[in-house]
């Protein structure tokens, strides 16, 4: 899904854009609009063979490499793109020991001048950017708690975002940091009521997300000691996922149908959700956020950052996901262009020039708010 949406709007651009997936159907009208102008390629690719990998990325002459598959395999491609001394990004990892594991590539980048992020989605991403904006006008900070909120205008569901990351942030042990310690609590029993600008009162947890960890790792010279991410979904959503994972969907483990073929239901459930269409006239908004305390001239101060995604005409079929797609597309974009230089292994609060980053934002209708004005 969010590699469709990179690719089309790289495309639309002007760029030249080499797919590589497990799947083509979804690709299909891409390439049938700017292939015939040798502006759009596409071949298969397994993550997990590395070698395969390292060989397409090499066949493609791309300068950078915009990973969209889970988390799982962000090593992978960073490995990959070390040999082929190419730039990379991705949407976010698996878990916090794996982003971990991708910072400490740093020295490694820096020695092929190549820049690799992790995180350069909605939430991981928009949310890290705003939070770089912010951290700077505080000399020291205490708390920062952020999330996302979305809601449609119609109850029906549809895949929000990937099924399998969503599952997943509803299963997992949610990490928080109190006291300067990281803890883990079950998502589930984090349940509280928020009320957010433009989608109104939802239930909110705590999930499994990175930046509990990034944001940390940037700003423990600034104090911080507390940090918490927090999911929101509507009532309609959220009641069909519960039942998904109640009827054992998210297990990966592989199960002996009939004749003995086998399927994991976490990939079935997947490829069958691709199936499932928009209802007409369907349309999302999503709220990003990020709640930062702390103290400016020894003085309490807070900020709030707020970025507004709205529907977009002419991609009402991605829904709010334009905001993870069209933040990998930006990022990818300011590195062609050479607007962001930096070299090494960073999250995005640790390298994205943020006026620039928000003034594209804006051209895709999403506003970011400071303490309720608008400032892009």
């Amino acid at each position: 899904m969010q590699g469709r949406i990179v690719s089309r709007d790289l495309l639309e651009s002007g760029y030249s854009v080499f797919m590589a997936d497990l799947y083509k159907s979804r690709v299909n009208d891409l390439l049938k609009k700017y292939s015939a102008n040798e502006q759009a390629f596409f071949t298969y690719v397994d993550l997990r063979d590395i070698e395969m990998t390292i060989n397409i990325i090499e066949k493609s002459g791309s300068e950078v490499v915009i990973n969209c598959a889970e988390g799982d395999w962000n090593v992978n491609v960073y490995q990959a793109c070390l040999r082929t001394k190419t730039h990379c990004l991705d949407l976010g990892s698996l878990d916090i020991p794996m982003s971990k594991e991708q910072l400490a590539m740093d020295l490694a980048f820096k020695k092929i001048k190549r820049t690799a992020i992790t995180g350069c989605g909605s939430m991981p991403g928009i949310g890290n950017v705003m939070l770089r904006h912010a951290a700077k006008k505080f000399d020291s900070i205490d708390s920062i708690d952020m999330g996302f909120a979305w809601n449609s205008n119609k109850k029906k569901f549809v895949v929000p975002f990937s099924i399998e990351s969503v599952l997943e942030e509803f299963t997992l042990p949610a990490p928080l940091m109190k006291g300067g310690r990281l803890m883990h609590k079950k998502p589930l029993a984090t349940f509280m009521v928020q009320r957010y600008k433009s989608i109104g009162y939802q239930k909110s947890f705590l999930v499994d997300h990175p930046e509990v960890w990034t944001f940390y790792h940037y700003l423990k010279d600034k104090g911080v000691k507390n940090i918490r991410f927090f999911a929101g979904f509507p009532y309609h959503s959220l009641e069909t996922i519960l039942s998904l994972i109640e009827l054992g969907f998210m297990n990966k483990k592989p199960v002996k149908m009939l004749k003995g073929v086998e399927i994991i239901p976490i990939e079935f459930l997947t490829q069958m959700l691709k199936r499932l269409r928009f209802p007409r006239d369907y349309k999302e908004r999503e709220n990003l956020w990020v709640d930062i305390t702390g103290r400016k001239a020894r003085k309490p101060k807070k900020i709030l950052m707020e970025c507004l995604v709205p529907p977009l005409e002419g991609w009402e079929d991605a829904g709010c996901n334009i905001d993870t797609g069209f933040s990998a597309s930006i990022m990818a974009k300011m590195i062609k262009e050479e607007e962001l230089t930096q070299r090494g292994s960073f999250a995005p609060e640790g390298v994205v020039p943020e006026k620039k980053f928000f003034h594209e934002l804006r051209k895709k209708k999403m506003v970011v708010y400071e303490n309720g004005t608008v400032i892009n």
